[in-house]
């Protein structure tokens, strides 16, 4: 698509704009595509029809590199005299956006470009691009901002602002066909209940935290207003609490004309819960007229996961409202506060519990793009993408969190078989893995520099951010796992990885002399800088294989002890939790795993639940055991990254994993490991090549196992008392004794 960029005559700030065209057909139409951008967000309608199913196009990309524009059959909407509208506002190119939340951190201004190609039935085609014969006209979407909200006015009176002028600094954005799925309205969730606090305010409750924003179907006087705030949770006391939100002030305000109105915001969502009614109609609250809808990027749901223990299964539904609430056009850390980033860190914590519930190839194409383009010339990769911030001021480039280029195309290319992905970014990897080794103070450790660390491990006392562990040790240990990474993918795609074997050994020697010698691990009480032993560091160790093997039997005796060491908990961050269950159980310690996932002290999976939440918090403990809250300063109760335990149910409890030889599960393994405690499991996967079912129940001292194996697949089947066989497509029984 060329650019033919146009804006609004005069500045309207934070005020949408609707840019209008009419068109007559020439002739008999055979085909009509209406293709349209903009450099903030847009919703186009023809003859006052929406087009699309989409919400906040075209969605957020890196705008510095590519922006998206979205295609719409429009033939069987054209008649004789047609009306062509596009309204534009701010969203993430030229609202608030950051974490300094700066304004017009794209553009200082919205802009849009379209184009209407028309093919008639005599062959001839005809062209309508935006130009300066467009009109603009205000509209009653008086403000509107991702962070701050939305006001829409319908006593606003509609004025003819002029004609368009073409945008020259516009056309400096690169478009691209829209690769990314369409964000949409998913669910429509009715309050719960409308509830007065102790401080007298009118609070209702969806029960259920998300993303997206609130509909009211209601008639009031003109004038008259809606004007809602939202949050998360209510405090101890059962008051309206938002102050987490930080700078975000998610305000919505109608002003309402004396008709029947349905009112829904346009250009902002908001993560929340319940909403606080400010000021409301001189009209009853009348719940079955209001509804919150959740707004994420369409995408086809393929796990599935239930058992016999209900917290359990709280668990893994407050999981997969994470990832719905922060899978909204790109992976965010939240989708509340005045943040909504795409932290690269959380991303890959979560990427292979993301590609089990559901299928976001789609998703991450678009994704590892714009990461392809944000990456540094000397390979290094920033801790958010799309980065918001200025030269001065970028997010740090970090171990764990730069290491999301290597680790999510590799568990993609696991969980789907398509090899595309790591074609596309194995330039990116290699490049990642080139930057660490320059990085460093030491050539083949990563030593030195400023990261994320074990990013909310309690291990440094419950209000530290980055945790105990050596930040050299986690950035050299990802070193080599990434060179590994790198190295599986070369193997997948043939090509020639001799270098990065070489280097893998290199780095595995280094960090073995700088962390493990003399003995299996150094233990340093004085905390210099190779640290002390943490339970992320024999995390990583174990899971990376930075150990001999005949070392391992030690290092897990430690890990068990490090455990006890807190009471029987973990207190790992975004970086060790993902792997602590997977490390316990391969080493055979299936007791401890589940005690630890089955645990309700805090730091623990269950913790949240115990306490109502209805997705995962940032924080362990973001509520306190006396009911106060971590600091205002960051603390969001819709966070996914430890949901990452999900990716343990389905292959460990359940025990669905594909090997590196069948990725997309061509071939796997059923090998699930039951526990008294969740009764029962239910386990169903979708995958490329068919329905994966892997069912087992306890009766009296018997397990029962039933698995469903899709044809032209193979499995490797074990169950608990040793018997293993390989079968193909069909549905196995098994019984064996507890």
């Amino acid at each position: 698509m060329k650019n033919s960029w146009i804006k609004s005559p005069v500045d309207l700030g934070a005020a949408s704009a609707s840019f209008v065209t009419e068109f007559s057909p020439e002739s008999e139409v055979k085909s009509a595509q209406l293709l349209v951008s903009a450099i903030g967000i847009f919703q186009a309608s023809l003859n006052g029809e929406k087009l699309g199913k989409g919400v906040l196009n075209p969605g957020f990309t890196s705008y510095n590199n590519r922006v998206q524009f979205m295609t719409y059959d429009v033939t069987s909407l054209l008649k004789a005299q047609n009306n062509i509208s596009i309204t534009a506002g701010n969203g993430w190119a030229v609202g608030h956006m950051g974490l300094d939340t700066s304004e017009k951190v794209f553009s200082d201004h919205y802009a849009i470009t379209a184009k209407l190609q028309v093919v008639y039935a005599d062959g001839s085609e005809q062209q309508i691009v935006t130009d300066e014969n467009w009109k603009v006209y205000s509209s009653p979407i008086e403000y509107s901002d991702i962070y701050h909200g939305e006001t829409v006015n319908l006593m606003h009176q509609v004025k003819l602002l002029g004609n368009a002028v073409k945008d020259e600094a516009s056309y400096k954005f690169n478009l691209v066909a829209q690769i990314g799925p369409d964000i949409v309205e998913n669910e429509r969730l009715a309050p719960i209940q409308l509830i007065v606090t102790p401080k007298g305010e009118r609070v209702i409750d969806f029960g259920q935290n998300m993303a997206g924003y609130v509909e009211f179907k209601i008639k009031g006087k003109a004038g008259e207003k809606i004007v809602i705030s939202h949050a998360e949770v209510l405090d101890a006391d059962g008051n309206f609490y938002n102050e987490n939100y930080r700078g975000a002030k998610n305000c919505i305000t109608y002003i309402l004309d004396g008709n029947d109105n349905c009112f829904k915001p346009t250009f902002s969502f908001q993560g929340f819960r319940y909403i606080r009614l400010d000021e409301y109609p001189d009209v009853e609250v009348d719940l079955n007229n209001i509804r919150a809808i959740a707004v994420h990027s369409q995408m086809a749901r393929i796990g599935r996961f239930s058992c016999g223990n209900e917290k359990i299964n709280q668990l893994y539904h407050n999981t997969i409202w994470g990832q719905k609430s922060n899978y909204l056009d790109i992976p965010t850390d939240c989708p509340q506060r005045d943040e909504r980033l795409g932290w690269t860190g959380d991303a890959q914590a979560f990427c292979r519990t993301a590609a089990l519930n559901y299928d976001v190839r789609k998703f991450f194409e678009k994704w590892l793009g714009d990461l392809r383009a944000e990456q540094r010339e000397d390979g290094g990769v920033y801790g958010t993408c799309p980065e918001c911030f200025s030269s001065q001021n970028h997010t740090l480039v970090s171990a764990a969190w730069g290491d999301v280029v290597t680790i999510a195309p590799w568990e993609l290319y696991r969980a789907y078989g398509d090899a595309k992905v790591l074609n596309d970014n194995f330039s990116m990897m290699k490049k990642w893995v080139d930057y660490m080794h320059s990085a460093g103070d030491e050539e083949f450790l990563w030593l030195g520099g400023a990261h994320y660390g074990d990013w909310l491990a309690m291990d440094a006392g419950e209000d530290n951010y980055s945790g105990a562990t050596s930040a050299d040790f986690i950035a050299s240990a990802f070193f080599a796992h990434s060179t590994d990474l790198v190295i599986r993918a070369g193997e997948v795609l043939g090509e020639n990885v001799d270098h990065y074997r070489q280097l893998h050994k290199n780095v595995l020697k280094s960090f073995r002399e700088y962390f493990m010698e003399p003995g299996v691990l150094l233990e340093n009480p004085d905390e210099s800088a190779k640290g002390y032993i943490t339970q992320t560091c024999l995390v990583l160790i174990l899971y990376f294989n930075l150990c001999k093997e005949e070392e391992r039997p030690l290092l897990q005796q430690k890990l068990v002890k490090l455990i006890g060491d807190f009471g029987d908990r973990m207190v790992t961050g975004f970086v060790g939790t993902p792997y602590i269950l997977h490390v316990l159980s391969d080493a055979g310690n299936l007791k401890l795993a589940y005690k630890l996932l089955l645990s309700e002290k805090t730091p623990s999976w269950l913790y949240s639940v115990t306490h109502g939440a209805t997705t995962m918090w940032e924080h362990w403990n973001s509520i306190k055991e006396d009911g106060s809250f971590w600091s205002v300063n960051m603390n969001s109760f819709n966070h996914y990254a430890y949901g990452s335990v999900c990716d343990w149910l389905y292959g460990v409890a359940a025990g669905i994993t594909t090997t590196e030889e069948g990725a997309g599960y061509r071939k796997f393994t059923l090998a699930p490991k039951p526990c008294r405690e969740l009764k029962h499991i239910n386990c169903a996967l979708d995958t490329v090549n068919g329905r994966i079912e892997s069912r087992w129940y306890y009766k009296n001292d018997e397990i029962y196992f039933e698995f469903t194996v899709p044809s032209g697949a193979q499995a490797i089947i074990t169950l608990p008392n040793g018997y293993t066989e390989t079968v193909g497509g069909g549905v196995y029984h098994y019984t064996v004794k507890e």
